[in-house]
């Protein structure tokens, strides 16, 4: 299962190697571990009754003396719990089959029990001056899960003016993506496989489905490839000025398009009668191209005793997904070299042209349609801090928690018969623990 991946700097590949020049991959090879700074974290994140996750990171720079800077990053995380697959809510439990054979009945949101994986990224990134006030930065990325694969190259070259107040980058990224389910690749929309028939109880309305297992029906919803691809390319402008000994400003804008296979394989959608009632479901089904246009503004002021970082990023695409987000950080720097900084981010999203909760069967299948909680109205809130302790040798450890809630909002469904009492739009309630140790 795809994961999220890093920004445009996290990279590998051993391609990329050939890019960085010979001098500096020795120059690497000859240096101790002195001369490299390391930060190491492990986080956890934990959604309420469903997906957890537990990551560790180790990244690693070093300076040289001609002013080139190599950086390496390697993550580890693993996912288990459940995720929603995408059914709609039924007053009676439904039984779903996963593409590992494994069978379970679920009430509420339905959810797929089998989610678990594990990732592994490594990524290697080179700042070097080409001459006075340029850098150019080269980079790649490689990442590997049971049944994803993701590899990326990236390039940004910056130019200092105005006696360095003044900087202006551009930078261009590249990633291919392949995808290998378990359970193969199914043709878009098919009904999915199903091993029960449904029954209403005592042939009144309203009364909810009652799954017959000893009429089993199967259905296959057809295989039609084991893996499939896609790629991305993203190129980014980015404008930043020093406007006083206190006051930073930063602008940014991107555009980035994605074409190939987008499909979340493991997603389906329910087809539901007049009543509410399931009668089967079927596959999702995206489109296989996407556009996303981005602009992010960012300040940072410096009073006596802390930094205040204030963030804003817009974001649109040819889906007709809109989305803002605002992020606000205060680093308040403490005696001793203690500090403490609180963390507000609010993110809201208006949904995807294609979303929709559940097919009507008395309607015409669509072309796209998704149920994707995530592809759908939105807001969330991240409420946090994190507190940094000084070490001895410029060495430090931080502490980080937070509180994420999301709640999925209707974007003008209407929720016929037995829908009306059911939870068709329910939010996600997380814990983000995270320690770090740099040195």
């Amino acid at each position: 299962m795809q994961l999220i991946q890093s920004p445009l700097k996290k990279c590998l590949t051993s391609a990329t190697c050939a890019l960085l020049g010979t001098t500096a991959i020795a120059s690497a090879q000859a240096s101790t571990l002195s001369d490299w700074n390391f930060d190491t974290a492990l986080m956890y994140y934990g959604e309420t009754n469903r997906v957890s996750a537990t990551e560790g990171i180790l990244d690693a720079n070093r300076t040289f003396d001609n002013g080139n800077i190599l950086s390496l990053g390697f993550v580890v995380d693993s996912l288990t719990g459940a995720s929603a697959n995408g059914a709609v809510a039924q007053p009676t439990a439904q039984t779903f089959t996963t593409a590992s054979g494994r069978t379970s009945k679920q009430s509420d949101i339905p959810l797929d029990s089998g989610f678990k994986d594990t990732r592994a990224q490594s990524s290697i990134q080179l700042s070097q001056p080409l001459f006075e006030n340029n850098t150019l930065s080269l980079g790649g990325y490689f990442s590997k899960e049971s049944d994803y694969l993701s590899a990326g190259l990236n390039s940004n070259w910056a130019i200092d003016f105005n006696k360095k107040n003044t900087t202006l980058s551009f930078g261009i990224a590249s990633s291919y993506d392949q995808v290998k389910p378990n359970g193969g690749i199914h043709d878009p929309l098919s009904l999915r496989s199903v091993n029960i028939v449904p029954s209403v109880n005592n042939g009144g309305e309203g009364d909810g489905i009652d799954w017959n297992d000893s009429q089993p029906q199967s259905i296959n919803g057809g295989v039609i490839a084991a893996t499939d691809n896609k790629k991305s390319n993203d190129i980014l402008f980015g404008y930043t000025q020093v406007i006083n000994q206190r006051m930073l400003m930063q602008f940014n804008y991107s555009y980035s398009t994605v074409s190939g296979y987008m499909n979340d394989p493991y997603k389906i959608l329910s087809v539901i009668n007049t009543n509410g009632e399931t009668q089967e479901y079927r596959y999702e089904n995206r489109p296989d191209s996407r556009k996303k246009q981005a602009f992010f503004v960012q300040s940072k002021y410096h009073f006596n005793r802390g930094v205040m970082d204030l963030s804003y990023r817009y974001m649109t695409d040819d889906w007709k997904i809109k989305s803002s987000t605002f992020d606000f950080h205060y680093h308040l720097m403490l005696p001793h070299g203690f500090y403490i900084e609180p963390h507000i981010r609010y993110y809201t999203q208006k949904a995807a042209e294609f979303y929709q909760p559940y097919l009507n069967n008395n309607e015409p299948i669509p072309t796209y349609a998704s149920a994707d909680y995530r592809l759908g109205a939105l807001d969330t809130y991240t409420l946090g801090v994190k507190v940094g302790l000084p070490k001895r040798h410029g060495e430090q450890m931080t502490f980080r928690l937070e509180y994420y809630m999301q709640s999925v909002n209707n974007a003008g469904f209407t929720s016929p018969g037995i829908l009306a009492d059911e939870p068709v739009f329910q939010g996600v309630n997380a814990v983000i623990a995270q320690v770090s140790y740099s040195f």
